[in-house]
């Protein structure tokens, strides 16, 4: 049952499932190890993700980062993670806006980190 359901629901049923039964959203049989990203990621500091959720059930998620044009930083990508989660499991709400700090929307993921985790010895995913 539960195998059908996760392939026939929502992704946000299928992650809040995924969570319940206590299974990583990182396969390991591709090579990701959740905890070794996670790691890996935090090694790029930087930026922000911040959510205001309104009482018209509207979310604002703005990508805050200008002095890189809002690229997204390793520590970004994980807040943006959770950040998903907190949004699909506010049960008010009803829409989000993504937005980028400074009249700039996001020009990428900071390249110093691509360049880091693209390469074979420091890659873990």
């Amino acid at each position: 049952m539960a195998g059908n359901l996760l392939k026939t629901s929502s992704l946000s049923v299928r992650t809040k499932l995924l969570h319940q039964m206590g299974v990583s959203l990182y396969n390991t049989s591709h090579g990701y190890h959740e905890e070794e990203v996670k790691k890996k990621l935090q090694q790029f500091p930087g930026g922000s993700i911040e959510l205001q959720k309104e009482d018209s059930g509207i979310g604002i998620l703005t990508l805050n980062n200008p002095s890189k044009m809002n690229a997204f930083s390793g520590v970004m990508m994980l807040q943006l993670l959770e950040k998903v989660i907190e949004l699909e499991n506010w049960t008010e709400g009803k829409g989000v806006i993504v937005r980028g700090a400074k009249n700039t929307f996001c020009s990428g993921s900071d390249l110093n980190a691509v360049k880091a985790l693209g390469t074979p010895e420091a890659s873990v995913i």
